[in-house]
């Protein structure tokens, strides 16, 4: 395909595989009718709804449908206990279905723990309710659902929180429905911390990834957000009562006054402080005659906090599931007033709207647990202000710290989300502006250098020096035509074979270029084991690929320790090495590899001839010949980021040192001669290039990093001027 086309090709898409629906449910409200289209359309769809806006439903509707149009099964997957209450509310909105067991209805439902029993002969649709709800199950049972239903030919996700305060998680869903792996999407949109063994969004990625989520699913807080009226969908007060307890100052365990418990002894923490915490809890419930929720977290609280409340009833994880949906509905209807359990246990897809109390008597690290909790209560259709009490210690004031935190991101979140992920299209940037500055020492053009590399002439550069794109491990701006904005290896590659060739065409023959690279860490929660991917040998096979003949190849040493401290990696860590050192690894260096355009006649190519016993002493070629340069200063870069980074900017990974650029410069280049980058960033190379007294021609795609090359140039020429005065 042509440049412009393998562009087109880029963007993410999603496919709609899905139908016209007919004859909707007469209880649907307008936005929730137009949320069942967009699914029974897409075929492959989720529904991101706050609790109370009708995803019940919503799913029973897209159940009966995709039932209708296909002549198969649909089935419903659930979190314990609820599979009686979808039931009850398909009756009451005219949509039968029955359990996985009980009979041969077109739509049939089971919880997620009896998943493996089901027989998917003849399904032909799937409901994952309360989706979100994979993420706290293991791997184990990720794979499944994801194997199960991997020909299932429709599929509907739906929960009210996509992963509240772990963006990542959206890959789960996005895998499940076939729009794109989880391991793509990290690679297209987020950015592994360093010391951390997560993933966060890049930044400028932000109304991208939100409309990419927006052409596969419905996100929603109220009505409103997707454009209907909120009328009928307002809340009560919800109501936060902190109660911190003081603790005694004790020489075992916690340590004098500390008040940051982690998860290694927040178990512990919470055994040594369980009396007073329960003691608060039955309080607060012995002075109402109102329904509460209290929330445990350990088998102990709950004993104990049973012997203090005579009307408490607890459901725990010894019960089997029909002990705990009919103690559930018992609770729902009225039979005792207090329900005793854990948020594992019932945290999603119950309706617990005649209760507007809870406590929260033992407070954990888990913003999600927290939400779903609350949402039992706290749902559109709740007519009474709820009451929530937290009851923490002063040990744990980071624990509550943390929880603010994640409730602010979270809201930062749905914000993003409803402000880009509702519309229903969505591409990626592909347009730039070029600009050019050219002087008589060095040409800065601002584009992509596919397309600018077109204007160079056949044999004109003298040399190349440049660090390329690392794949898909940086993303340099929210251009589609940024070779860092890949989804896989293979598609970066691709891309640079449109680059190569026009490079191997406009190189003299007999010259050289130089290509600085490192190999690359894979992780187990990306890539599905832990290890290196070998960057610099793929890229090395591009280059021989298009005509380039391997030359020589030097390794610039890095701190092995000061890659442990800024990474963090398991692969470094002297504990790992005495724990098992199967998983020790060595530190990763840099390479630059040099290529040859081994073309016409050798007596015909233009020879370097430019080194004198005076200018490259012999003792300096000992050095440079070297295969390893371990002398290479790593603060030895242009890093005024002031004129170049944007606010929404990562930070650069790997940048080109300005040592390595003057080795490869003196080495392979005459004065007065032509070097050149398609990747400028700055402008590291024609800085150094003009420095050198050679001519610099650089390519860059990003106008604020193009704007800080033009004054790295301007000013090294009139620096490199002034020393010629004196």
């Amino acid at each position: 395909m042509t440049y412009q086309q393998f562009i087109q090709s880029k963007q993410a898409k999603t496919v709609q595989v899905g139908f016209e629906p007919e004859d909707l449910n007469r209880h649907l409200f307008p936005f929730q009718k137009e949320i069942v289209q967009r699914a029974c359309r897409r075929g492959k769809y989720a529904i991101f709804a706050d609790c109370g806006l009708g995803k019940t439903l919503m799913q029973l509707e897209w159940a009966r449908q995709v039932a209708t149009h296909t002549g198969g099964k649909v089935l419903i997957l659930c979190p314990l206990a609820v599979a009686g209450q979808t039931i009850s509310e398909g009756e009451k909105f005219g949509v039968y279905l029955t359990r996985w067991q009980e009979g041969n209805a077109d739509i049939f439902i089971t919880n997620y723990e009896s998943f493996h029993k089901v027989d998917l002969e003849g399904v032909a649709g799937v409901v994952l309710d309360e989706s979100s709800i994979l993420k706290n199950y293991t791997g184990k049972m990720k794979r499944l659902v994801m194997s199960r239903c991997e020909d299932i030919p429709y599929k509907l996700a739906c929960t009210a929180t996509p992963a509240p305060n772990d963006l990542n998680e959206i890959g789960n869903h996005s895998e499940f429905l076939d729009v794109m792996d989880a391991p793509d999407m990290r690679m297209r949109w987020f950015v592994r911390d360093e010391g951390m063994n997560n993933y966060r969004l890049k930044g400028h990625a932000f109304a991208d990834f939100y409309g990419w989520i927006g052409s596969w699913s419905s996100v929603l807080r109220k009505p409103s957000d997707i454009g209907y009226q909120d009328e009928g969908y307002d809340l009560p007060p919800l109501h936060f009562h902190d109660r911190e307890i003081e603790t005694e100052q004790r020489e075992h365990g916690m340590l004098f006054n500390e008040v940051a418990v982690s998860a290694t002894n927040f178990n512990a923490e919470l055994r040594l402080t369980k009396v007073p915490r329960m003691e608060a809890a039955a309080e607060i419930v012995n002075a109402s005659d109102e329904p509460f929720i209290v929330w445990v977290r350990q088998n102990e609280e709950a004993k104990f906090i049973l012997d203090l409340i005579p009307d408490a009833v607890e459901v725990h994880g010894g019960m089997t599931p029909e002990q705990k949906e009919s103690a559930f509905l018992a609770f729902k209807g009225g039979k005792f007033r207090v329900l005793v359990t854990k948020t594992k246990i019932a945290q999603f897809g119950l309706n617990f709207q005649h209760c507007p109390n809870q406590i929260f008597a033992s407070l954990d690290f888990s913003f999600e647990g927290l939400y779903q909790a609350i949402r039992r209560s706290y749902r559109f259709g709740q007519n009474k202000e709820v009451n929530i009490y937290i009851i923490s210690t002063d040990t744990m004031e980071n624990v509550t710290q943390s929880i603010n935190r994640k409730q602010k991101q979270f809201n930062e979140m749905m914000a993003g989300i409803v402000t880009h992920a509702n519309e229903t299209e969505y591409t990626m940037k592909a347009h730039y502006e070029k600009v050019e500055t050219k002087t008589d020492d060095y040409h800065l053009v601002n584009a992509d250098c596919v397309d600018a590399i077109q204007y160079l002439e056949d044999d004109s550069v003298d040399l190349s020096v440049f660090s390329p794109p690392f794949s898909t491990l940086f993303t340099y701006s929210d251009n589609i035509r940024d070779m860092g904005n890949c989804v896989s290896n293979e598609e970066f590659f691709e891309q640079t074979m449109y680059l190569l060739r026009d490079l191997y065409r406009v190189m003299k023959p007999g010259r050289l270029v130089c290509v600085h690279s490192k190999d690359l860490a894979r992780y187990k929660n990306s890539s599905g084991y832990t290890g290196l991917y070998d960057f610099t040998g793929d890229y090395h096979r591009a280059m021989e690929e298009v005509g380039f003949k391997y030359h020589s190849k030097v390794t610039i040493w890095t701190d092995p320790v000061l890659e442990m401290q800024r990474t963090k990696t398991q692969r470094l860590l002297y504990k790992q090495l005495r724990k098992d050192s199967s998983y020790t690894g060595i530190g990763l260096p840099e390479y630059v590899t040099i290529f040859k355009k081994w073309e016409g006649a050798e007596e015909d190519w233009e020879p370097i001839t430019n080194k004198t016993r005076e200018n490259f002493p012999l003792d300096t070629w000992q050095k440079w010949a070297s295969p390893v340069w371990m002398d290479i200063q790593r603060t030895d870069v242009l890093n005024d980021w002031r004129g170049a980074k944007d606010a929404k900017d990562e930070k650069h990974i790997c940048p080109l040192q300005l040592g390595v650029i003057e080795r490869c410069i003196g080495l392979w280049s005459n004065p007065g001669e032509l070097v050149f980058t398609p990747f400028a960033g700055i402008g590291s190379e024609v800085y150094q290039a003009v420095k050198m007294h050679r001519r610099g021609l650089g390519f860059e795609l990003k106008p604020s990093y193009y704007e800080m090359a033009k004054k790295n140039c301007a000013a090294v020429l009139k620096e490199r001027d002034q020393i010629a005065l004196f």
